[in-house]
């Protein structure tokens, strides 16, 4: 048989066959029927070199011709075995597929709302190490050798580092912002902390914390009373407040700020324990013994307060338990913008 006939041949028989193609193993039989190493095409390929001089050229091209054509028809009919379709079958007037735009995690949401409050007041933030050494978060913040806080069932330390732990509080931050600024200063901290703390519907291991710190000449007790009242009053609405006394090492005098219970409007119910009340965080002036440490005179004085952004996000979107924040359940999370 002459060469042009078997070409023409190879090629009607060719598309005669993929007419009756049904499955990806049928197809993948046809490629190596015709282009495979020992296909029909290829050996006609190998015999070219055998050709008289002036037909070869010709021969050769309508041969390479051919394997293309073969080979582009095979691949797109592969497409329809892969769920694709080809290029030139897409309808261009369909509408897109839809997505899925993410939320901000709650705690982000009021983490940052907290921050906008106090930047309105005038207020800078700075942050600080997760690590810390003892004399930070603990001494130089007039706790006490043997407090309870500085046990290990309380606090991560570092294993073969005696005097590195995970911060237990954003606390520390205050000394490293003074020991390097000057008065008048206004900063707040937020912040990742850490607690040897049993998992349960109120405490977690790993919390966040905003810290805050006003130090300047005739600060008072008056002016934390003022920025904490509107800092509430801004974030939950006119509600009432109140202050209590209490102790803590590195403040003196030391309050608890209480807020009315957003679930009961005050009557009192099982939430705030029926006082109609919800603790919501503590404050008070800085101890001198902190001043002292972190290299301030005696002329200065000033405010500090602290927060629990997960309790303060737990009373705003009044959820029961802590661990929602962090179950990662897309149906919970979906619900905040």
């Amino acid at each position: 048989m002459h060469i042009d006939e078997e070409i023409s041949r190879i090629r009607k028989n060719f598309f005669e066959t993929i007419k009756n193609i049904k499955t990806a193993e049928q197809l993948t039989n046809v490629r190596v029927v015709y282009i495979g190493r020992k296909g029909k095409v290829s050996r006609l390929l190998r015999e070219v070199s055998e050709l008289p001089s002036d037909i070869k050229p010709r021969v050769g091209q309508e041969l390479n011709s051919l394997k293309n054509e073969i080979e582009k028809n095979i691949n797109d009919i592969s497409l329809q075995f892969k769920g694709g379709a080809p290029e030139e079958s897409i309808d261009e007037t369909l509408p897109g597929r839809p997505y899925h735009a993410g939320n901000r995690h709650p705690l982000s949401i009021i983490k940052n709302r907290i921050i906008e409050i106090f930047f309105s007041m005038g207020f800078s933030l700075v942050e600080g190490p997760l690590i810390e050494d003892d004399w930070h978060n603990f001494s130089a913040l007039n706790i006490p050798e043997f407090h309870p806080s500085r046990d290990m069932h309380d606090t991560f330390y570092l294993e073969g580092k005696d005097n590195l732990l995970l911060r237990t509080h954003t606390s520390p931050v205050q000394v490293r912002v003074m020991k390097h600024n000057k008065p008048p200063l206004a900063v707040i901290v937020p912040g990742k902390c850490f607690r040897n703390d049993a998992i349960d519907a109120s405490h977690f291991p790993v919390f966040h914390q905003v810290e805050g710190l006003w130090v300047d000449k005739d600060i008072s007790l008056a002016d934390l009373k003022g920025v904490l009242t509107g800092f509430v009053n801004r974030l939950f609405g006119n509600v009432p407040v109140r202050f209590r006394p209490s102790y803590f090492p590195f403040t003196e005098p030391s309050v608890e700020l209480d807020m009315g219970c957003p679930m009961c409007a005050g009557s009192g119910c099982s939430t705030c324990g029926h006082s109609g009340f919800m603790e919501i965080m503590g404050a008070g002036m800085v101890h001198p013994e902190v001043f002292k440490n972190s290299g301030y005179e005696e002329k200065y004085q000033g405010f500090a307060f602290g927060m629990g952004i997960e309790r303060i996000a737990m009373i705003y979107y009044r959820l029961a338990d802590i661990r929602d924040f962090y179950n990662n359940d897309l149906r919970f999370l979906e619900q905040f913008k």
